[in-house]
């Protein structure tokens, strides 16, 4: 549900991260507004209560080009790993344009990686979204860390349609981008179509 600033002849598009607790979504955040440009991002605002963090910021990529004749600007979100903040993901959902699920590709997590993207599908759906027909993509996160799950493996559990993925360490920022450009693409594509 994109918002359309008419005075600032701006589309506003609404991009969150889902996933498991520590997975990475945070740090994937904090790469872009590190690496943004100070003229084209607003103010990283993080909300945190004493056992949940979701961190907010908005940009203006310069190089994504135009719709209609209003630039884009990209509100990202990430959500709070943890199941018991249902309340709070079910909350930052809403009016989402695009999501890009970041998986912990360590073995010990793929059941959390499970749990996390069927809590995702139901929140979706319960505000009316179809996970199938939203701009999604696969961040594989975490490549640089031992025992992970095979890409194939992966694929099987978290990506059996195929959307865009993209392999990561969001520490280091490898991935990261690759990421953020592939849900942008995808989120101005739907714009184009007006199929939101």
């Amino acid at each position: 549900m994109s918002f359309i600033n008419y005075g600032s002849r701006e589309i506003n598009c609404k991009i969150v991260y889902y996933g498991p607790g520590l997975c990475g979504k945070t740090t994937n955040l904090q790469h872009v507004y590190q690496k943004t440009a100070p003229e084209s991002k607003g103010k990283m605002i993080s909300l945190a209560t004493e056992s949940e963090r979701t961190l907010f910021f908005d940009f203006l990529p310069l190089a994504l080009g135009e719709v209609r004749g209003f630039k884009t600007r990209f509100h990202l979100y990430t959500v709070p790993g943890q199941v018991f903040y249902d309340a709070s993901r079910k909350l930052i959902l809403k009016g989402v344009d695009g999501v890009v699920f970041v998986a912990d590709s360590q073995e010990a997590r793929m059941d959390a990686n499970i749990e996390s993207l069927e809590n995702l599908r139901d929140n979706l759906e319960e505000q009316g979204y179809d996970l199938d027909t939203l701009p999604f993509v696969m961040q594989y996160n975490k490549q640089d860390l031992p025992d992970l799950s095979s890409i194939d493996e992966l694929q099987r559990f978290l990506n059996p349609d195929k959307v865009p993925e993209y392999k990561a360490c969001a520490m280091s920022g490898v991935g990261v981008f690759e990421t953020l450009k592939a849900i942008a693409k995808l989120v101005l594509m739907d714009l184009k179509k007006g199929t939101r």
